[in-house]
């Protein structure tokens, strides 16, 4: 197993396996998420392999104060091998390796299964309400 930096050629893997995990929404083109993301100082999209195929990704970024982590992704057929808590924790030493103290992330209400992974590596729900503004006109459905 190897988790390293996105390259060109995983790019479409890569959409294939958040398309297979359920991650992407129309109103948010994954394609210029990893664009925007790859290669950056302040972000990066790592993805995990094993035996030569992609099985999992995390999107990692930070904005000078926090850390946060978005597509966290791991291949159907490969859950519950660890694969998930690798790219956590791959996660946070690229936003600790920053200096950064503090990493978030945001999950739907109704994703309790995820909800719960997270809960068994630490992670705890904070008492904050999170409010946007989407700046070029869109509304997707709530």
């Amino acid at each position: 197993m190897r988790i390293r930096p996105i390259e060109d050629g995983d790019v479409e893997a890569v959409l294939a396996l958040w398309e297979a995990c359920g991650l992407t929404r129309p109103w948010n083109p994954p394609r210029a998420d990893i664009d925007r993301a790859r290669g950056r100082p302040n972000s990066e999209v790592l993805v995990l392999e094993a035996d030569g195929r992609l099985l999992g990704t995390v999107m990692v970024g930070e904005d000078g104060h926090r850390g946060w982590i978005y597509y966290l992704a791991v291949d159907p057929g490969a859950r519950g091998q660890g694969l998930g808590r690798a790219l956590v924790a791959a996660a946070e030493d690229w936003v600790r390796a920053r200096g950064i103290r503090k990493i978030e992330l945001m999950v739907r209400r109704a994703n309790a299964a995820v909800i719960g992974f997270y809960e068994a590596l630490g992670w705890r729900e904070e008492p904050v309400t999170v409010l946007s503004r989407w700046l070029d006109g869109t509304t997707p459905p709530s």
